[in-house]
């Protein structure tokens, strides 16, 4: 009802408000040992107004575990191409970010690059060669205290090959910190040794901090700088804005502490998803019951890599569920919600393993092994 222009019975100029209800219903049930997902939407537009008919509009939607349909992703990621996409996240501080990043590149000697050692494929972005050009950089991998020994090793192995020395590290913890340290002040070496040849005097070493949000980049810097100078917490989007800053008691090293950066369209969803697992974008853009059974199947699969992993055997003894090859990872986060713990919610089950997850209480788990060389 266009009510601005008078028609459908309403007066000319009336620009009352209309008040809106929302209801969300979502519930999982199993039949004949598939898991369907229901979900329902209500919009209620009322109006006191006698031309302004009451209006309801409902959509519902039916997931069957056995396969996707519509915008919900079901099965393995791989399957992921063939739906259309589930996530997309890129907030208006990022494009922001990323224009202002291209402007101030060129006065920048170093790029730290801060991945997630959990997922560190997922976590490169695919611009950050063109960024790099002839910078100095260095490569660092953060939570590396989350990830098996044997994961650390595999990629350890596969960068080096290819030309790449990474930092394994723990920015939350200080580990690592000090060596990474050193090699960004060495990457950038050649910048004061061209200085003093045209006979000017040394100046630190500007690095900028780049990586994708929730990474653990704005902890680094706290980190190097020895106290807290950037706002640092456990979600994405925190930092919206470039910050330079001084490495405390040094004048070999400044820091541009930059927000995350991600592509501005997720061509791979397997790769969204696996930030989505991480917390890396933000949870508005996805449903975390979905996210939760996805992750269920990713974590088997993980246990399935060689040198294993994960173990599969800490689900079982945290939720007290076993999870057998003819259970799906929907199917899975319905028995768990089924508990005494979650009394048949499972939405606070979905969120509880996805936090579980996030905080290392699964245990060290990788989730991407490096490519075969």
């Amino acid at each position: 009802q266009n009510r601005s222009t008078g028609r459908g019975g309403g007066e000319e100029g009336d620009h009352r408000p209309r008040p809106t209800i929302q209801v969300r219903f979502r519930q999982s049930v199993i039949m004949d040992g598939v898991c369907f997902s229901l979900s329902l939407r209500a919009f209620a537009l009322r109006g006191s107004h006698p031309g302004f008919r009451r209006c309801l509009v409902v959509s519902m939607g039916v997931r069957d575990s056995r396969r996707g349909g519509g915008e919900v992703v079901g099965g393995a990621l791989r399957n992921i191409g063939h739906r259309k996409p589930i996530i997309q996240w890129y907030p208006g501080h990022i494009a922001k970010a990323e224009r202002q990043l291209t402007e101030t590149l060129g006065v920048i000697d170093v790029i730290i690059e801060v991945r997630d050692c959990r997922i560190p494929a997922s976590t490169g972005h695919p611009l950050l060669h063109d960024w790099i050009g002839s910078r100095g950089h260095v490569l660092a991998l953060n939570r590396a205290d989350m990830v098996p020994e044997s994961a650390r090793g595999a990629w350890r192995t596969y960068l080096r090959q290819i030309g790449e020395q990474p930092r394994f590290i723990d920015a939350k913890r200080g580990h690592g910190v000090h060596e990474l340290r050193k090699a960004a002040i060495e990457a950038g070496a050649s910048v004061n040794e061209k200085r003093q040849r045209r006979g000017l005097l040394p100046r630190p070493v500007r690095a900028i901090v780049l990586g994708y949000p929730n990474v653990g980049k704005s902890a680094l810097i706290n980190r190097l700088v020895g106290r807290r100078v950037v706002k640092s917490e456990n979600r994405p989007g925190v930092t919206r804005a470039l910050q330079w800053v001084r490495v405390n008691g040094s004048n070999h090293l400044d820091l541009l502490d930059a927000p995350g950066i991600i592509p501005a369209k997720f061509v791979d969803q397997g790769t969204a998803l696996r930030l989505a697992f991480c917390d890396d974008i933000g949870q508005a853009s996805y449903d975390p019951q979905v996210v939760a059974g996805l992750l269920v199947e990713e974590l088997r699969r993980a246990s399935t890599i060689p040198g294993g992993f994960f173990d599969l055997d800490v689900l079982s003894s945290r939720y007290h569920v076993t999870l057998d090859d003819s259970t799906s990872g929907d199917q899975y986060v319905h028995h768990v919600s089924q508990t005494p713990t979650f009394r048949g919610n499972v939405e606070r089950a979905s969120v509880a393993l996805l936090t579980d997850f996030r905080s290392g209480s699964l245990g060290p788990v990788a989730l991407e092994a490096p490519p075969l060389s």
